[in-house]
């Protein structure tokens, strides 16, 4: 049996993943993989390196710093989020990652991006943080607020576009004990994306478009396939149990740490349940 984590996306909501992240590493709750979309990839990297606390500590100390996330960065680099401070500084001088920890978890990590020239998404097996940095940007930069990465011989965005809730290609990687942690409540129904938009900003892609306008029909779809598993207890599902007033590019600091806060509670809630799940003594 192989046991794994299956970490959504959600941009500023995925700090509700940094909340059940750190009550898993609080708790030595280890796995043997994790695959991450997006912001659960830029957490997830936090819980394999097992710094507890890292995330919601310089996502409250930097949320209002224009390079962290911002319009002005967007207009100066192209990037919502620079990537410079927030993938290079930020990492490896303002809140020290541990990629010598990371190595040496024996956890394998695996980020979804999208490749913008097949439309289709990509798993990328990250062995070393600081030399595949780039793949986890990838993964979490956001269409229409990042550019494309260009990074592993591809072109690619954000892995939410492609397949926002991988659980389907990580049981087929051999996962066949899952943890799903999503970052939106039951009943969720996602928007379509602007199809004039999207049609201008991404003209040399024409499967990348395909892929983005039809992005809430998959995201449904993705959805109920995991509610299926659930309810026939093939896998454990940890998903906000109320409904909290966050944007995307949030840096209201009550709704952070209110949705980073219902994160640890609804993680402790289930701790047993996710304890005998995943078989932990």
């Amino acid at each position: 049996m192989k046991t794994g984590l299956v970490l959504e996306g959600g941009a500023m909501r995925g700090i509700y993943t940094a909340g059940v992240l750190d009550i898993f590493n609080e708790n030595n709750i280890k796995v043997d993989g994790v695959i991450g979309v997006s912001a659960g990839s830029v957490h997830g990297c936090s819980y394999i390196s097992g710094q507890k606390g890292r995330s919601i500590r310089y996502t409250m100390k930097y949320r209002r710093n224009p390079r962290f996330m911002s319009l002005r960065s967007l207009i100066k680099t192209g990037d919502i989020c620079e990537a410079k401070f927030c993938y290079d500084e930020l990492p490896h001088k303002l809140d020290l990652y541990d990629n010598e920890a990371f190595k040496k978890s024996g956890i394998d990590f695996y980020v979804v991006c999208t490749n913008v020239e097949t439309g289709m998404p990509e798993y990328i097996h990250i062995k070393d943080m600081f030399e595949q940095m780039d793949a986890v940007r990838a993964s979490a930069s956001m269409p229409y607020l990042s550019k494309i990465v260009e990074t592993e011989g591809m072109k690619l965005l954000d892995g939410g576009v492609s397949d926002a809730v991988p659980v389907k290609k990580f049981m087929e990687m051999g996962y066949d004990r899952l943890v799903v942690v999503l970052t939106k409540p039951r009943g969720y129904q996602p928007n379509p994306n602007n199809v004039t938009m999207t049609k201008k900003l991404y003209s040399k892609y024409p499967d990348f478009v395909d892929t983005l306008i039809t992005r809430h029909l998959r995201y449904k779809d993705n959805l109920d396939y995991v509610n299926k598993l659930e309810e026939e207890g093939k896998i454990l599902v940890v998903r906000p149990t109320e409904k909290v007033k966050i944007s995307r590019t949030d840096k209201n600091l009550e709704h952070i740490w209110t949705m980073y806060q219902l994160g640890r509670k609804d993680c402790t809630d289930k701790l047993d349940s996710i304890k005998e799940w995943l078989e932990i003594n």
